[in-house]
This record gives structure tokens, C-alpha cells and sequence, in this order.
């Protein structure tokens, strides 16, 4: 410890008095001493509080006090010996004072520091406890020899501030001067006695060096003001003069005792008699800046930037929110370097707006540096979302200007065709490659997502509404649109309006024949049957993307197996067009399977409402539908949260199509089969298998691929679909099977002789469309099968939307007094060997009263 006393107040602490010694002693008393009290002790940044716990019962509630003190910035906390075993593993050892009675008992503590409440007979008997540090208590006035002789041993004396006085000419009766402790651990080799002294500010930035004496040192305790001791002219008192005045805040001595350090706050022009705020210069960096405007709050000529700053809450918030955005957005050294210097200077000019110093800023600093129990220390979901959207505008922005930038290093004179690989003469890496999807990297979207996620949980329709406005920049009055819906939300075409109406009927045809209607019963053994019947999931949710194209088709694909299979409720969740309206169509076919309504929200948000539920949209019990990464991600998401209790179709990833084409196909439709799905998105996958195709063939084939391309209005997506994709050549018909279902594509289209003898070959894909007059097309739209199908490789595990989707089976058995003969002695056999005896008693009681226990042998 720096000075070798530490006053210790018994009551109520005077402030600017304990503040002159640095550390003090106060009291702690469970349930009245509060952790919001502390702050009112320090009157710096340095200064440090030590608390005496002296009750022997402690509590849990006691602990979470002092745990509270001590994230206030308490440095220790003085305990007995059975309370701080307690506690020691909660806090920092170097952070406790095991309090004893005797230097019997501190012998017993090992490794910790210890404060002796019974003075021991002389400062040597401390000696073997100097280690890890040792306080001694006294409770007298002592003599100045004792004085010395504790000031010099290792201990740090704890003495009862009602026994200390500032008054050092005149002290009262039974007061010690406080000088005569301080002065008692120090020591100069100066011939004149002087010691050296360093004036720090409350930053412990140095302005200047002086010296004093025990005269200047008491003067200065007393006046609680920079008080020194001039060499030549005798006892100096700082600004007496020039009015450039210190307060003293504190008073330390060196490792050694030959110096001293005084704390201040200087007023004034500055420490030096040259008018600069230090002998070696103007303070540098963020002080001078506190300095200048310090200044500037008490004389900024009205018109001035900082004036207007000062006047203006608004213009200073929104510099500092402005200043922290391109701070965020800075990358290089420099840049970072600029705009932290930016921000500063705005946060600077709140803070002498409002009085606070860097001594303030740095005492809170240090505080939380001394915190015993760490908040996790994330940040708000609102501020998360505004960061992860603020990433992804910025990414957005970044892959847009790639994109341009790529175009423009894009011949459009150049073919567009898949690129070729030939299984013969590849590696079986390279072969490997071209069955290989992107990388999505989960991790990264997730983190987007989640706070959106958490954002509606909490929130509701507020969170949807702002979601909405910022993402796809609509401001609605409401999120949901609901049932009945007006005419003029669903104003199509007649065309349209019968082309609907005709999927609407194929597509439910063939997802009634998948119903299963009545019970299966089966007869496990005499006297048992087994029963399984479907029923229902009453709430479901149908999500219909927007994005690069508009899918009205989807909602026909979700809502009639939802229809079909019974659902009780249909929701839908499409997002608006820039209108604020929704797809007509989208609207129409809600409008025909009776939809509860439509939730006006897409994405992650959308995906939230629908598993949460809001002041105005029901919580869905299953969530269905395909979409993008972050409609996938907050699918998984809800879905591993017991808190939604909310089921989902299958996980999703960019659309796909694999072509298994012969010689024999007609290379017109192998070519617009291709291209169907590589307009969907740059991300989709297209790939061929190219069965014992002679080059002639392939030549065509890139041809048509090319021609045909040119003249789609989405060729720029195609163009960049099709960089990426792949013409595989195989030899057999068996090799191009192995790797169709090693791909599990969510379309697998066959165009080779005899196509649908090779179905049976088929063991994963999402839907197979086979022969020549079969596109992919038919079954997105009107064949019936529906087209939301697992993708990323989901086919080998995954069924694509059925009525069973919408379904949930439910088991049950019958066992008659023969069933229980029949299985009863083998299920309380295997009852006993999973020791579950509860289990074997509840059939053992039963075949009791039916005389069947013991069985006979």
C-alpha cells in the first residue's frame, strides 16, 4: 500500500476527507449498505474503498451484496476467517482480508492477506505475514515512537479515523495529526529534509515536479489544496497569486517512501508559472480537448460549430450516431485512426456539455475493471439487427459492385454453355467437384438471423412492421391481412384466374389419393391389436417466397395438401411489393382454400411471427415452404427452440435440376429443361449427365443451351447460373444412375430410351419427371405432384410436401385379458432387465387378478 495508514470510519465517512489518503476502511452492514452508495465515497478516478464485513452469519443474499460492492470498484473486503472461506471462490484471492484476533490465528491463514483486530505487541510480531500482506488494527491514540515503528514495519496500520485529524498545530484532545502517520513512512537523503514530489492530475498525467515538507504536506492536508515547499521562498501555496489554483484529491508515496505523488485537479490557466497546463507543455491528446472545451462550454461565441453542438441535443446525437456508423465502416489503420479521433471529439463535447470529466470516464473505467461478476456482455437484439442489417446492406452493396464490375469483364458475344467433365479421363476428385454444392457457411447467416428471430419473439407486430419497412422498404399498419379478403386484393386475368383453377383441381386430386382415410388395425398376437390413424395438425403455416420471382404457384403446392389432410387453420406469409399490396394471385388461392389470412412480411421476420404468434397473427403449430438462406436458417432456428414448439417441412437450400440425357434425346428440351431452373437464381445448380453422347451431340447441345438463353428476358441470372454448371459424361447408363443418386437432386428429369424401366434405379431425389414430353415445369405448376421438394442433398433423407406434411399419426392398442397371456410375461422380462420396476408392476398386478402370475412352467 502506498502510504502506511488506512483510516477506518466507523460511521458515516466525510468525503473530501477520506479522499486525501487514497484507500479507507467503511462498514458493511448486510442490507443496508448498498452498492449505489459507494459511488458517493470516491471523489476520483484512483480512489479505492475497503470494506469491513464484521458479522459472523452470513447468506446467500449477504454475498450478492458484497459481490455488488465489489462491482462498484470495492478493491477488498475484510471478512472473518469462516466468511471468507465462504466467498473465496467467488471473488479474486489478492481481493480479500482474512480478519483474525491474534497472530495465533493469522498464522493459520495461508497464502491471503490478513488485518489483525487485536494490536500485537510490537510491528516485528507482523513480520512473518508480510507476504500476501498484513493490516493491524488500533484502537489508541498512538505515541509518535509506535508511529514510526508501524510505519516502518510491513504492516499497514487501520486506525480509527476519530483518532486522526487535518489540524496539525492545534489537533484536540485524543487526535493524532494525520501528518505524523504519513511522514512516519517516508524518507529523503536531501540535506534541506525536502521530499520530492510529483503533482499528477486526476488522469495521472504529470504537471510538474516541486517538493515539500512536513509543514507543506499538513498545510496542504488541511487546506485539502496543492500546498509545496518553495526552496527559496518558503511555504508556497499553489495560485495564491495567479489564482491558477489546485484541489487535492489525494496524496500517495512511492514503492520506496523517498517520494511523493500529489493528486489534483488543477484550475486556472495551468500547473506551470509560464501559463501552460504543465512544465514540460500543454497536456496532450483527449485532456487538452477537455481543457478546450471545458473552455468552450463557458465562452463559445454564440455561432460558433461547437456553440451550436452545445445548443443542439439533436445535431450532437446524431453527429455521434453519424461518427460511430463510419467508425464501424472503417478498415485500414488510418481510417480507424480518423474516425475514433471523430467520435471522441463529439462524445467529448456531450460529456463537458453535461459536466463529466475524463476523471469521471475513467473512474467508471476502472470500476468495471474491478467487477467481480462479467455480464455477458452481448449487445441488445435491437442494436445486433441494425449491425447484422447494416453488414448485409454493405455486402449487398459490395456483391452488387462485383456483379457490375463482373459484367462488365463479360463478352456477351461469348457462348453461354455448361462446362464439360469426362468421368473416363477425370479425376475422381474433379468428378467429386462437379457433384459438390457451395459451401453455405450456417454459422455466419445464423448470426443474422437470430437477432431478427428474437427481435418478433419479443416485440411482435412493432419488430414486424420495422422489419418490414427496413428490409423491403413498405410501411404498413398492420402485418396481417385477414380473411375474407376483398376483391380488389385478388384482381387477375381470366386466364390466370382458370389456369389456377386447373392446378388447384390436379394437385388436390393427387393428394387425396395420398390420404389415408380409416384405421389401420393389425393383430400383433391373440388378443392385441395395434391400431395407427392420422389426424390433422391443426394450425399451419405456408410461406411464399417473393424475391428474383414472384411463386404463386407455391402457395397451390402448400395450402391445398393443407386443404386435403383437414388443417383447421391456413396461414400464408408472402412479402409485399413495393405497393404495400400482395400478389393477387398469392391472395386468390388463399381466398380458395379458406386461409385464415396472410401475414405481409417475408424473410426471417415472417418465419418468427408465424412460429411465435403476435398481438395479431396465430401461432402456427408447423411451418412449411421453401425460400432463401435466412427463411431456411430461421426455420432451423424455430425449430430447435421448445419454446415455439413449432415443427418445419425439411431444410432448403437454392433451387437444382439434374438431367440424365442419351443420344437419343432431343437436345431442344434437354436445353430448356437446363435453363427452367438456371433462372431462378445465380445459386442454382443445373447439372447433365451425358450418357454415351457422342461430341456431335454435345456440340448441339450447347448450341441449343446458348440460342435458347439469348432470348430469355432473365439471361443476365442464366449467363451467371450457368458459369457454374457442369455437363458430365458417363459411359453407362449405370454410372449416370450412381451419381444421380449420389446428387439426391430435387429434380432428377430423365431423358434417355426406355426411360421409366430406370426408375426403379431411382433411390433419391424430390420428384422424377420421365420421358421426353415431361418438363420439370409440368410438375411446378399443374401435373399435381407438388414442387416443394428438399434440395442441398435433403433427398436422401427427406420426402418433398405430401398431405402426410400436414398430417400427424397416431398409435393405439387394445389388449384383451388373451393379449395380456400373450405379451404380459415378456414385457415385465424386459421391464426387470431395464430395472424399471414400476413398469413390471403395472402388468404383474393385473395378470394377478387374472390368475396368470406366476406363470406356470
Amino acid at each position: 500500500m502506498p502510504l502506511p495508514i488506512l483510516p477506518y470510519f466507523s460511521k458515516e465517512p466525510v468525503c473530501k476527507k477520506i479522499s486525501l489518503v487514497g484507500q479507507v476502511l467503511i462498514p458493511f452492514v448486510a442490507g443496508k449498505t448498498k452498492s449505489e452508495d459507494i459511488t458517493k465515497y470516491s471523489t476520483t478516478a484512483f480512489f479505492e474503498v475497503n470494506l469491513d464485513y464484521t458479522s459472523a452469519e452470513i447468506d446467500e443474499d449477504t454475498i450478492e451484496q458484497l459481490l455488488a460492492l465489489y462491482n462498484k470498484g470495492v478493491s477488498k473486503v475484510f471478512a472473518p476467517v469462516r466468511v471468507a472461506e465462504e466467498i473465496k471462490s467467488r471473488i479474486p484471492n489478492a481481493r480479500l482480508v482474512y480478519k483474525v484476533s491474534t497472530t495465533a490465528e493469522a498464522a493459520g491463514v495461508k497464502n491471503a492477506a490478513v488485518a489483525i483486530t487485536e494490536t500485537p505487541s510490537s510491528p516485528e510480531a507482523v513480520q512473518p505475514f508480510a507476504r500476501a500482506g498484513v493490516y493491524v488494527f488500533v484502537s489508541r491514540k498512538l505515541d509518535s515512537g509506535s508511529i514510526s515503528g508501524w510505519a516502518k514495519s510491513a504492516a499497514t496500520i487501520v486506525i480509527d479515523s476519530s483518532l486522526i485529524t487535518t489540524e496539525y498545530e492545534h489537533p484536540a484532545a485524543g487526535k493524532t495529526p494525520l501528518i505524523e502517520y504519513i511522514v512516519a513512512g517516508l524518507r529523503t537523503d536531501r540535506p534541506d529534509g525536502l521530499y520530492t514530489t510529483v503533482a499528477v492530475n486526476a488522469e495521472h498525467q504529470a504537471l510538474g515536479v516541486a517538493y515539500s515538507s512536513k509543514q507543506s504536506i499538513a498545510e496542504a492536508f488541511r487546506r485539502k489544496a496543492g500546498v509545496y515547499q518553495s526552496r527559496t521562498r518558503g511555504l508556497w501555496v499553489k495560485g495564491l497569486t495567479s489564482g491558477n489554483t489546485q484541489e487535492l484529491y489525494r496524496v500517495d508515496s512511492d514503492c520506496d517512501g523517498d517520494a511523493i505523488q500529489f493528486v489534483v485537479e488543477q484550475k486556472g490557466a495551468g500547473f506551470c508559472h509560464k501559463d501552460t497546463s504543465t512544465c514540460f507543455g500543454q497536456l496532450p491528446g483527449l485532456s487538452n480537448l477537455e481543457t478546450v472545451l471545458r473552455e468552450r462550454v463557458a465562452n463559445a461565441p454564440e455561432g460558433s460549430y461547437t456553440k451550436r453542438l452545445l445548443n443542439n441535443r439533436k445535431m450532437l446525437d446524431s453527429k455521434i450516431r453519424e461518427e460511430a456508423d463510419e467508425l464501424i465502416d472503417a478498415n485500414t489503420k488510418s481510417e480507424i485512426a480518423w474516425e475514433a479521433a471523430d467520435l471522441f471529439y463529439f462524445a467529448m463535447v456531450k460529456c463537458a456539455k453535461n459536466g463529466v470529466s475524463l476523471a469521471d470516464i475513467e473512474k467508471n473505467l476502472e470500476a468495471k475493471s474491478l467487477r467481480v461478476t462479467r455480464r455477458q456482455g452481448n449487445a441488445k437484439p435491437k442494436y445486433v439487427a441494425e449491425t447484422e442489417e447494416h453488414d448485409r446492406e454493405k455486402q449487398q452493396k459490395a456483391e452488387k459492385e462485383a456483379e457490375k464490375k463482373a459484367e462488365l469483364e463479360i463478352d456477351p458475344e461469348a457462348p453461354i454453355v455448361l462446362k464439360r467433365v469426362d468421368a473416363d479421363t477425370a479425376s475422381a476428385e474433379e468428378v467429386a467437384a462437379c457433384l459438390k454444392r457451395p459451401i453455405h457457411t450456417s454459422k455466419d447467416i445464423m448470426s443474422l438471423v437470430t437477432p431478427i428471430v428474437e427481435r418478433v419473439k419479443s416485440e411482435g407486430d412493432k419488430a414486424l412492421l420495422d422489419l418490414t419497412q427496413k428490409f423491403d422498404h413498405v410501411s404498413l399498419k398492420t402485418p396481417m391481412m385477414s380473411a375474407p379478403f376483398a376483391e380488389s386484393s385478388m384482381q387477375i386475368t381470366d386466364d390466370v384466374r382458370r389456369a389456377i383453377d386447373i392446378a388447384f383441381e390436379n394437385v388436390r386430386k393427387f393428394h387425396e389419393a395420398q390420404l389415408r382415410k380409416g384405421v389401420m388395425k393389425v393383430e400383433t398376437c391373440p388378443g392385441v391389436v395395434c391400431s395407427r390413424f392420422a389426424r390433422p395438425i391443426e394450425r399451419v403455416g405456408c410461406y411464399v417466397p417473393g424475391g428474383t420471382a414472384v411463386l404463386p404457384s407455391t402457395s397451390l403446392m402448400l395450402s391445398v395438401p393443407a386443404l386435403v389432410a383437414g388443417c383447421k387453420d391456413i396461414i400464408f406469409a408472402s412479402p409485399p411489393g413495393k405497393d404495400g399490396k400482395l400478389t393477387p394471385e398469392v391472395v386468390y388461392v388463399a381466398h380458395k382454400v379458406g386461409a385464415k389470412g396472410i401475414v405481409m412480411a417475408g424473410g426471417a421476420q415472417a418465419v418468427a411471427a408465424m412460429a411465435y404468434g403476435t398481438q395479431t397473427i396465430p401461432k402456427c403449430d408447423k411451418i412449411m415452404g421453401p425460400g432463401n438462406q435466412f427463411v431456411t436458417a430461421a426455420k432451423m432456428l424455430v425449430s430447435n427452440d421448445s419454446a415455439a414448439m413449432c415443427a418445419i417441412d425439411m431444410p432448403a437450400g437454392p433451387s437444382e435440376v439434374l438431367v440424365v440425357a442419351d443420344q437419343f434425346a432431343d437436345t431442344d428440351f434437354v436445353a430448356s429443361d437446363l435453363l427452367s431452373q438456371a433462372e431462378h437464381g445465380v445459386d442454382s445448380q443445373v447439372l447433365c449427365i451425358a450418357v454415351n453422347m457422342p461430341k456431335s451431340k454435345l456440340d448441339e447441345l450447347d448450341r441449343a443451351v446458348d440460342s435458347q438463353a439469348r432470348r430469355l428476358p432473365r439471361v443476365a441470372i442464366v449467363r451467371k447460373c450457368i458459369a457454374h454448371s457442369t455437363t458430365l459424361q458417363v459411359k453407362t447408363y449405370a454410372e449416370a444412375f450412381e451419381m444421380a443418386n449420389r446428387y439426391a437432386p430435387e429434380h432428377l428429369i430423365l431423358q434417355i430410351k426406355d426411360a421409366e424401366k430406370w426408375v426403379d434405379s431411382v433411390n433419391n431425389a424430390g420428384s422424377v419427371f420421365v420421358g421426353a414430353y415431361s418438363p420439370e415445369s409440368c410438375g411446378d405448376y399443374a401435373s399435381g405432384t407438388n414442387h416443394t421438394l428438399p434440395t442441398y442433398g435433403y433427398a436422401r433423407m427427406y420426402s418433398g410436401v405430401n398431405t402426410a406434411t400436414f398430417q400427424k399419426f397416431i398409435t393405439s392398442q387394445v389388449v384383451t385379458p388373451e393379449g395380456l397371456k400373450s405379451i404380459g410375461k415378456a414385457t415385465m422380462d424386459l421391464a426387470a432387465v431395464e430395472g424399471l420396476d414400476a413398469h413390471r408392476n403395472a402388468v404383474k398386478i393385473r395378470m394377478e387378478k387374472l390368475g396368470l402370475y406366476p406363470p406356470s412352467n
